[in-house]
């Protein structure tokens, strides 16, 4: 097993409010998945976990040595978080065709946030035994139910 990269990101909670108040729904649907929609509007204080998720998608494209280029976007890396369970990865597009690429079998993620600041760690590891989709990554290949539209402009 080795690390292929590690990347942290941390972004002022107010940040992330005001795009979702400048650009409103445009902007939640264009950067969150369906299931990440559901998951931070469902909570408490819905704007600290937007924050977090974003800061994660930062984290994980510096942790593979990226920065957000033409062919990955922002909702080819999707954020999954169970109750009681650590965060998981899912991968699509381009963002998915980066980590096979680099041979990335396990993404470990960290996520943090108060009323302030969001933060997030990733670390992307390399596992000679393992095939993609190995802990912290799930294989999105057939899910049907994660509508990607790979062909749209990413503005944001």
């Amino acid at each position: 097993m080795s690390i292929i990269g590690v990347g942290t990101d941390i972004i002022e909670c107010s940040r992330i409010g005001q795009m979702i108040e400048r650009h409103g729904e445009q902007f939640i649907a264009r950067v969150y998945t369906p299931h990440e929609i559901e998951y931070c509007s469902s909570r408490k204080h819905a704007m600290q976990h937007y924050s977090a998720h974003w800061a994660a998608k930062e984290a994980i494209l510096k942790a593979l040595g990226s920065e957000w280029v033409r062919g990955i976007r922002w909702k080819d890396i999707e954020i999954r978080i169970t109750a009681g369970e650590r965060p998981r990865v899912a991968f699509a597009g381009g963002a998915r065709e980066l980590c096979e690429t680099l041979g990335v079998t396990e993404m470990q993620l960290s996520l943090s946030h108060c009323r302030t600041f969001a933060t997030a760690v990733a670390i992307a590891v390399k596992s000679f035994d393992v095939p993609f989709g190995g802990p912290g990554l799930e294989d999105e290949g057939g899910d049907d139910d994660w509508d990607v539209d790979l062909d749209e402009e990413e503005p944001f």
